[in-house]
């Protein structure tokens, strides 16, 4: 029987450069009030929103993706043709096939890299990350490209009073690459199933396609349910996550969760019972809810303001639809 030679990667991987970007509208709240009854002070209390991004035609899913991959290739200091693997996490490409991935990747430049999508909804990018660790470590990649991205603009319900002001579009990407030292800590994540039908589309294509609904499809949440299993379920996998990395709160020196609700942040960060010296990313804010992209997004931002520095620890964790959620603590580019 003939013997399989084993693969020849990295000993570890770590994340190399990091990159975003945000479309040029950005829409405040005001905006968003005039198709549903509400008040400013009432979505910045409940969300901590003041404004997002909505993409232009010219803004797709695509063209996206790839700003924000040139920035995070050069930050990286490699070549396109250097990345070997192209991963793109996205519930708002509404093309079931090709993927995506393909055509950032034939227009990044690369070598014939390897595409390919992903749904894991808020959580891909975690996701993609633990995908593209594994590919180095095993050596079928050198560099792979994660790219979260998303255009929920085109899935928001503008009479929705519980969503029509969470959701943003944009796009973030990190290259990751070879270590020789640990840099992406071991990946807590999983899925609830059962509790599906807390996020999800409200109804099928086929059924808007056939005629059986008028409106176009979005996304619907059941917000105090997903606070709670949030707030309370996140933050034990959070816990999770630095003890599988071997780090205590203490030792933490940044905390990038997905940026779906400052409230949801703001208790993470009491029941972790992380001191204040560590810096919490709150892109939310001004960037809203953009699912996928938003922990790279939230990440560029705090390396571009000085918030956090390349060598700081971090804990990231994305939660979402599914329900779905992957944690990991890494060291930041």
């Amino acid at each position: 029987m003939a013997k399989i030679k084993p693969s020849k990667g990295a000993p570890y991987a770590r994340i190399l450069g990091v990159g975003g970007y945000r479309p040029t509208r950005v829409v405040p709240n005001e905006v968003i009030l005039e198709t549903i009854d509400s008040s400013d002070e009432w979505i910045r209390s409940r969300s901590g929103i003041e404004t997002r991004h909505w993409a232009n035609a010219e803004e797709t899913v695509a063209a996206m993706s790839v700003e924000a991959s040139g920035k995070a290739i050069a930050d990286a200091g490699i070549s396109a043709a250097q990345i070997g693997a192209v991963i793109v996490s996205t519930v708002s490409h509404f093309k079931q096939t090709p993927a995506v991935a393909t055509e950032i990747a034939d227009k990044l430049g690369t070598a014939k890299a390897a595409a390919f999508d992903i749904s894991a909804g808020c959580a891909g990018f975690g996701y993609g990350l633990t995908l593209a660790k594994g590919m180095i470590v095993e050596g079928s990649a050198e560099y792979v490209l994660v790219i979260g991205v998303e255009r929920l603009s085109d899935l928001t319900d503008l009479e929705d009073r519980a969503t029509a002001f969470l959701f943003g579009d944009g796009a973030g990407a990190v290259v990751v690459g070879p270590s020789t030292e640990p840099a992406i800590g071991p990946t807590v994540w999983g899925s609830e199933g059962d509790k599906s039908e807390t996020i999800k589309q409200t109804v099928p294509w086929t059924d808007y396609r056939d005629g059986e609904v008028e409106k176009f499809p979005a996304i619907t949440q059941e917000g105090q349910a997903v606070f709670r299993w949030a707030v309370f379920e996140m933050a034990k996998v959070a816990q999770q996550a630095l003890d599988a990395a071997g780090i205590s709160a203490d030792e933490l020196d940044v905390f990038i969760p997905h940026q779906a609700n400052e409230r949801i942040i703001d208790s993470m960060v009491k029941t972790l019972k992380l001191p204040e010296t560590v810096t919490v990313a709150r892109d939310v804010r001004t960037t809203g809810n953009t699912s996928a992209a938003s922990i790279p997004l939230a990440m560029e931002r705090l390396l571009a303001t000085g918030e956090a520095k390349s060598g700081d620890t971090a804990l990231v964790i994305g939660f979402g639809a599914g329900l779905v959620y992957a944690a990991s603590v890494v060291t930041l580019p």
